[in-house]
């Protein structure tokens, strides 16, 4: 009897982790965030993360980012070289218009922005984007992930599909 072996993947390549888009929270009261599992209410009737705003802009009426953010949860010994974020828009006017990673310092009073991806995400899709490159170490303090938004009317829906970390052991 012939016995088959599944190939491992090699030691220094890299690979995605598929997280949770649905562990996004709002990162302030104008922004809202909802989920229907058999439609998301933007295109063929996928679920998704549904991301709406109570207001127009990129800023929070506190003045800081319109976000919806998480944080990261990492397998010892690999560093993220990345994000992947697939969405689709009811409208080009309202977009993601900002990737980011920050990493929570010691004593956790700041974190220390490792990627600014301010590339405005305005193709409807459905489709995949990459953020730009970086190299971020786990291990060195909590990750967070932010997606900023940009809302140009408050009746538009950001809708997050899948969300991804590019990763590679360390």
């Amino acid at each position: 009897m012939a016995t088959t072996s599944k190939t491992k993947p090699k030691p220094n390549k890299k690979t995605i982790m598929w997280i949770n888009h649905f562990d996004l929270l709002p990162g302030d009261p104008s922004v809202k965030t909802s989920f229907n599992a058999v439609s998301s209410g933007v295109g063929g009737g996928l679920t998704g993360l549904v991301i709406e705003s109570t207001t127009t802009g990129e800023n929070a009426q506190s003045g800081g980012n319109k976000v919806v953010h998480m944080g990261l949860q990492v397998p010892p010994g690999y560093s993220i070289h990345g994000v992947r974020v697939c969405y689709e828009l009811s409208s080009k006017r309202s977009f993601i218009s900002q990737i980011r990673l920050a990493q929570v310092q010691t004593p956790p009073q700041s974190a220390a922005v490792l990627l600014d991806d301010g590339t405005d995400q305005t193709n409807p899709g459905p489709i995949c984007v990459d953020s730009a490159a970086t190299a971020v170490d786990p291990s060195v303090g909590e990750v967070l992930l932010s997606l900023r938004v940009n809302f140009g009317n408050t009746s538009d829906k950001i809708v997050v599909r899948a969300l991804g970390l590019h990763l590679s052991p360390v």
